[in-house]
């Protein structure tokens, strides 16, 4: 059973149409496709600088390729070596190593090009790529098969790097195009309080989705880490940490995106509306990583409880469990966001206390945007 005072860090076991031209008038007209969602129209309209007629167009277009490309590939079988639009979606190009295979290809309204590797091939190279080692992966930043140039390409800032990765993969040089980039992909993730994240082998949880500016991220414990160390599963890295004396922490999460919410009761989603400090008395509820969704009663504000590592003062205290990995986790009473968990005794087998670091005073000092809906 865990004392008071003890601390809820980390755990070690660790916590996202192609288009054709119009059918030759020999082909049978295809049915008329349902009418598209307003809000894709809408869409697209916005985010590829169409007019509601282009979008309608293009998605008509879209589906022709679609079932030309099917056809032709199964048509063509080995010969076969990927398919392609142009930029407004109006003609679909289809690429064979057999010239032989023109004639049906354009008989489906397509382009024939011809080529010089099948899609199999293509596909064999970037398997290749794939076995490679870990170590000789690291040295690009992804690759893919390109169907336009009929080669593998290896995107990576560094040119040696990238070469190294296909010589250690043995395959076909000639096949791969390496290419300098400065593209670094990095997962996305939704920021959602009590959802667990990782500092190196230890595991902690997510406070509040917050926002610095524009630059996103969470609240959470100050003793789940120190300022510039980084996190995982989300990515991100420690901004401002303080522990003891308090216990709060801000992780800055580039590319992520912070939603207004705390993970509740059977993965339901809590609105976050505010951080209106509740009253003494008032019911709570805690989400972690470790034991999910909690609740219980607020028992006093400004309490300072002695931890091994010293004193942290400001807490509040609360009938609410939890266990360890739970630290850093949401406190919420409503749709009131109250604070990130600190430390605590007892489990949640045989009932507890906690003690949360007020959110409003994390916000106050790191300058902080509380994300709500």
């Amino acid at each position: 059973m865990l004392r008071r005072g003890t601390l809820l860090a980390g755990a070690t076991t660790v916590a996202l149409y192609l288009a054709a031209t119009v059918a030759p008038a020999s082909a049978a007209p295809a049915p008329l496709a349902p009418q598209p969602p307003a809000a894709m129209l809408e869409a697209l309209q916005r985010d590829l600088g169409l007019t509601a007629e282009q979008a309608v167009q293009r998605l008509a277009n879209e589906q022709r390729a679609a079932a030309s490309e099917s056809a032709l590939s199964g048509e063509l079988g080995a010969d076969y070596a990927g398919a392609w639009l142009n930029g407004d979606a109006s003609q679909l190009s289809v690429a064979t190593t057999d010239a032989a295979d023109a004639a049906a290809i354009r008989a489906k309204g397509a382009q024939p090009v011809i080529v010089g590797r099948t899609l199999a091939e293509l596909n064999a190279v970037k398997d290749g790529l794939d076995q490679a080692s870990a170590e000789a992966r690291a040295g690009a930043s992804l690759w893919y098969v390109d169907v336009t140039t009929n080669s593998v390409v290896v995107l990576t800032g560094d040119q040696a790097a990238g070469e190294a990765l296909v010589s250690a993969a043995g395959v076909d040089k000639n096949a791969v195009r390496v290419t300098l980039s400065a593209e670094k992909p990095q997962p996305f993730a939704n920021i959602i309080g009590g959802l667990a994240y990782y500092i190196g082998s230890s595991r902690c949880s997510i406070g509040f989705s917050v926002r610095k500016g524009t630059t996103p991220g969470f609240v959470t414990a100050g003793h789940c880490g120190r300022a510039g160390n980084t996190t995982t599963n989300p990515s991100g890295t420690f901004q401002g940490s303080s522990f003891p004396g308090n216990d709060y922490a801000w992780v800055a999460t580039p590319g992520h995106t912070v939603q207004p919410w705390v993970r509740g009761s059977g993965g339901a989603n809590v609105i976050v509306r505010g951080s209106t400090q509740a009253s003494v008395g008032a019911s709570i509820c805690r989400s972690g990583s470790t034991t999910g969704w909690r609740c219980g009663v607020i028992s006093q504000h400004n309490t300072s409880v002695t931890y091994s590592q010293g004193t942290v003062s400001g807490l509040t205290r609360t009938t609410v469990c939890a266990q360890p990995g739970d630290s850093g986790g949401s406190y919420i009473s409503g749709s009131q966001a109250q604070g990130v968990t600190s430390g605590g005794s007892g489990n949640c087998t045989v009932g507890g206390t906690t003690y949360h670091q007020p959110v409003n005073e994390i916000l106050s000092v790191y300058g902080l945007t509380l994300v709500t809906g």
